[in-house]
């Protein structure tokens, strides 16, 4: 099964539920626009993403005299994808780089460093794999394993080891090697601890400084199971760390993956790759419009 199967299978109740409204009856009335928006506020899109996509579709119906619902189903598939913020780099892509991972413990960030690490490295990209999760020994194994696994040197300290001191070693280590592309996982943090966020915050700055005239992107990998939960976790780590953008895990295992939308639109974040699954294909660049195509259903009678 592909990835783009995948995707549409986990995002299958979203897309169930919103072809109820396109074919229930089919008009475009009143009660069907009063649907829709609800419809969207409850598949986690955020009642500002839900009103204006409905009041832009509304316009759009009226002034090309659509009046069957299923005549607005590749309009609300362009709309919403419209509502996505685009990037104006691929750090992982416009090289030399280098991307710091944060996030919960359990959202996937040693896996997803692992994958992009090993997709690179197969490009002929010059990795290198920074280990600053110094507090859980099973990151740096994960991580030993996917650099074997994929040729990629990785870099750790001691167990304890300040993760702000790793990520300068790990920028030499770079610097000595020529590496393109520098993958930097730190351990999961809870975002409702102050002083947790506060250290996370100087592991940037560290790095940035660092880095000099390097790029460096700290990139959120959040868990859509988490639902609205993970708003919450995103604008904390975004007030505390000032994101460049978003990996959205796991969208295979959530019910709602309307979450990916109302958190890249409200925080005004890109979302760079979307995972699926456990292998390293499942892990891909997020494209705004197969995205909603896949939410929506295009191309369901």
């Amino acid at each position: 099964m592909g990835f783009m199967d995948n995707l549409r299978r986990g995002l299958e109740r979203s897309r169930e539920t919103i072809n109820e409204i396109f074919y229930m009856g089919g008009e475009v009335t009143e009660d069907f626009w009063d649907d829709l928006e609800d419809t969207l506020v409850m598949g986690d899109m955020g009642a500002e993403v839900a009103i204006r996509v409905t009041d832009h579709l509304r316009e759009q119906a009226a002034k090309e005299n659509l009046t069957r619902a299923h005549q607005l189903r590749s309009a609300l598939i362009e709309r919403l994808s419209e509502e996505f913020p685009r990037a104006s780099r691929d750090p992982f892509v416009d090289t030399p780089s280098i991307v710091l991972f944060v996030g919960i413990n359990g959202a996937g960030k040693t896996t997803t460093v692992g994958k992009l690490a090993g997709r690179a490295q197969s490009d002929g990209v010059r990795v290198l794999i920074g280990g600053a999760d110094t507090f859980r020994a099973a990151a740096i194994e994960q991580l030993e394993v996917w650099g074997s696994r994929s040729g990629v040197e990785v870099v750790t300290r001691e167990r304890g080891a300040d993760p702000a001191s790793v990520c300068y070693d790990v920028i030499e280590e770079a610097e000595k090697r020529g590496s393109e592309l520098v993958l930097i996982d730190t351990a999961g943090r809870l975002h409702t601890s102050s002083d947790l966020m506060r250290e996370l915050a100087k592991v940037v700055s560290v790095t940035r400084k660092r880095a000099g005239i390097t790029p460096v992107s700290v990139v959120l990998v959040i868990d859509a199971t988490t639902g609205q939960n993970g708003l919450n976790q995103a604008k904390e780590f975004n007030d505390a760390l000032d994101l460049d953008g978003l990996i959205v895990t796991k969208l295979d295992g959530t019910a709602k993956g309307g979450i990916a939308l109302a958190i890249s639109h409200q925080l005004n974040l890109p979302i760079y790759r979307i995972g699926v699954g456990e292998s390293i294909d499942d892990l891909q660049t997020f494209d705004a419009h197969d995205f909603c195509a896949a939410l929506v259903g295009e191309g369901v009678q």
